[in-house]
């Protein structure tokens, strides 16, 4: 290969500049790259955007300016592991405004229609307790969630 890891390009609509600069404002260790525009050859209007290369927490991203032929779903999402309850509550905020969407148990979807799981670290081991009942109790709880609230897993957990 080469480089080092892989480059994730996500197709939009004519919103791929808007969408690379919403996540490089919400993630540290981000920032902007090269961005290429369409020329007289086409498909798109020469001089629009193309493409926007951009780092979100150090991960590499192509935004794609593609055309409507395809859309987001839920087959393909990313998972922000968050350390705690304010993590979570921080990503949230920022990727459901402007027209996100909270969808359940810890997923939503953002502006542009990307899905996200902000997910507490320790969500699994509360789901994955060896003791089958408290491992219940925490999945349900979490079933019932959109956001998830470490606070209530835990107590469901232990029964409280």
């Amino acid at each position: 290969m080469a480089t080092d890891g892989f480059t994730t390009c996500l197709w939009f609509d004519g919103r791929a500049e808007e969408a690379a600069q919403f996540y490089v404002s919400i993630f540290k260790n981000s920032r902007i790259g090269r961005v290429s525009r369409y020329t007289e050859a086409g498909p798109g209007p020469a001089g629009s955007v193309l493409t926007v290369d951009f780092e979100a927490n150090g991960q590499k991203f192509v935004a794609l300016n593609g055309g409507p032929e395809f859309t987001f779903n839920e087959a393909v999402s990313f998972q922000i592991h968050c350390a705690d309850q304010e993590e979570v509550d921080h990503y949230w905020t920022k990727l459901t405004e402007g027209g996100g969407e909270e969808v359940a148990c810890g997923w939503l979807r953002d502006k542009f229609g990307v899905s996200w799981q902000v997910v507490p670290s320790v969500l699994m081991d509360l789901v994955t307790d060896e003791d089958p009942q408290k491992a219940k109790r925490a999945t349900e709880a979490m079933l019932s969630m959109k956001k998830l609230d470490i606070a209530a897993l835990k107590k469901a957990h232990a029964g409280e």
